[in-house]
């Protein structure tokens, strides 16, 4: 057995080889990195493999098909068959007998996708706005009335900008200059929400990068 300082050294080693790997692609793409990449995905892979093993597919699936009751078993008939059939996307020749399950899969994810903006960002959003304007909250009238106008003109331009439907002309199809107005202001509204959202993310890794030179940093200093 190990000990838990030369677990630790074997540890920081790595990492410190695993962030050079990484930094090599300033000087640009190099077999170095790819190596780096597809140790990454190759773990993570292997990683998720082994969770949804441990956690869906041996106790939810083949644990009760084994041992389970009837009606257990009745009931994982169904995604079980439509688990197998995924397999057959392995190759063209039967890929056609794997469409149902994708479509399944496709139809779930786009009504769980859907459940979830409706519940998470439009409800929340619109319930946000109301509140706004309800004069038994606290904190400046004003101040409230202000943002909560920023706030409403901000959501229905922004949704107006999305609007693509207009008059039939000899030119084509146009919209009035009322909704192309509201529409300039929506697309205001979205081109700060991206720049806020991309400062927000090279925020995020300009602390991911500053942690990796610190940590790399601190294993030389422990070697010297």
């Amino acid at each position: 057995m190990l000990s838990n300082s030369v677990l630790d050294l074997i540890t920081a080693f790595f990492s410190f080889i695993f962030t050079l790997m990484i930094l090599s692609y300033l000087i640009g793409d190099n077999p170095l990195f790819r190596l780096a990449i597809y140790i990454f995905v190759g773990v993570s892979a292997g990683y998720a493999a082994s969770v949804a093993w441990q956690h869906v597919l041996w106790p939810k699936l083949l644990q009760p098909l084994l041992i389970g009751t009837m009606q257990q078993r009745l009931l994982l008939l169904v995604p079980s068959v439509l688990g197998l059939l995924l397999f057959a996307k392995l190759s063209p020749r039967s890929a056609r007998l794997g469409n149902p399950a994708m479509a399944f899969l496709v139809g779930t994810g786009a009504a769980v996708a859907i459940g979830g903006a409706v519940i998470g960002t439009i409800l929340p959003q619109s319930l946000a706005s109301i509140n706004f304007f309800d004069p038994s909250a606290g904190g400046s009238l004003v101040e409230r009335l202000f943002e909560g106008s920023i706030f409403l003109i901000g959501t229905i331009s922004t949704l107006i900008y999305f609007q693509f439907s207009g008059r039939t002309t000899p030119n084509g199809t146009q919209r009035s200059r009322l909704v192309t107005g509201v529409a300039w202001v929506g697309k205001l509204f979205i081109a700060v929400t991206f720049g806020v959202l991309f400062a927000g993310a090279y925020a995020a890794a300009m602390t991911a990068l500053i942690e990796r030179m610190f940590s790399l940093w601190a294993f030389l200093s422990s070697l010297f």
